[in-house]
């Protein structure tokens, strides 16, 4: 954690994880101002692709001489692609979290799965990177001060998954994705919990998705909170109704829905002391019974990882992360036609 995150002002002290979702705001932000954006990866220095607005994957696939990142928007979403020598796979979304890694520069940084044939769009969260709001930590700060649930959470988290039909929207016409083809989903923190609540919403079609320590619903964010702040959080009637439709587990007959159901792996870290796995674990034994009556038990995995905790960009756990997701997606992600 940063330590110039640790007084917002000489009013307003912002706790650990909160903290940390002001660092992503910083490093979320900074793409070049011609709209391009070309970052190293894990093979080195890559070419600038073509403009955002003239970017479509048709061009692109066989006829690039290697991977390249592009600095777009997408149905007003800040995102960045990137675009592989050959494309084989439907394209994979990817989310960020309130902390390290937390902007889409800086995941696609972590994890840029480049050993998997498939567009990888990197999307930001609302309120963070080019949406952030006026003012950046100190007026998050204010809205967290005002009710977390509605003023972060629902704008953040649920909003997210609110945009994502309209992004793949987008895809589609830029004939990234085909029309019946099942995106892969990947999310980190709350960006996990956008994937959770995506995977229950009947206009987005997922084949595979991938989520990293993240809370089941508004529950266990505000659990997370309160251990972070060690203040209690004052629910309201409407934080409750939020928290029943963002629960995962009251969920898991849609998140596991599909014939085969969606390949599901859930990562959590076994040392994470902001989001505590046993929210994974829960989720895995709600969902379970649905996989194993349709015969499809491998196609739900859960990993607790040891020695990984909330933040998992350092050098060893990052390898294992990189494989892992790397592997499920593989194995999992194929277009819809395939058999």
């Amino acid at each position: 954690m940063s330590k110039g995150c640790a007084v917002l002002n000489n009013r307003l002290i912002v706790m650990t994880l909160f903290c940390n979702l002001f660092v992503g705001v910083a490093y979320g932000s900074g793409h070049s101002a011609s709209g391009l954006v070309t970052t190293a990866g894990a093979s080195g220095a890559e070419p600038v692709s073509a403009s955002h607005r003239d970017f479509s994957c048709a061009a692109n696939g066989e006829a690039a001489d290697d991977v390249m990142t592009v600095q777009t928007t997408l149905a007003g979403v800040p995102a960045i692609l990137r675009v592989p020598k050959v494309i084989r796979k439907p394209p994979i979304v990817l989310w960020h979290g309130l902390g390290s890694p937390a902007g889409e520069s800086e995941l696609m940084k972590a994890l840029p799965l480049d050993d998997v044939p498939a567009l990888k769009v990197y999307l930001g969260l609302p309120l963070f990177g080019a949406r952030a709001p006026s003012g950046d930590a100190e007026s998050l700060a204010r809205r967290q001060g005002e009710d977390y649930a509605s003023r972060i959470f629902e704008l953040v988290v649920v909003g997210a998954a609110k945009e994502l039909p309209a992004v793949l929207k987008v895809l589609r016409e830029k004939r990234c994705l085909g029309p019946n083809d099942e995106i892969g989903l990947f999310g980190f923190s709350a960006g996990g919990t956008a994937a959770l609540i995506a995977l229950t919403e009947p206009e987005v079609h997922v084949r595979a998705a991938v989520t990293v320590n993240a809370p089941i619903g508004l529950s266990a964010a505000i659990d997370a909170m309160e251990r972070a702040t060690k203040r209690p959080y004052t629910w309201t009637e409407s934080a409750r109704q939020l928290a029943e439709r963002s629960d995962s587990i009251r969920h898991a007959a849609d998140i596991a829905s599909g014939v085969p159901p969606r390949a599901l792996l859930l990562f959590h870290g076994a040392d994470d002391t902001v989001v505590a796995p046993s929210g994974a674990v829960s989720l895995r034994e709600a969902l379970q019974p649905y996989y194993r009556r349709s015969g499809n038990d491998l196609r739900l995995k859960l990993v607790i990882a040891p020695g990984v905790s909330h933040d998992w960009t350092q050098p060893r756990p990052l390898q294992q992360l990189r494989a892992s997701v790397a592997n499920w997606f593989n194995k999992y992600l194929y277009p819809a036609n395939w058999s």
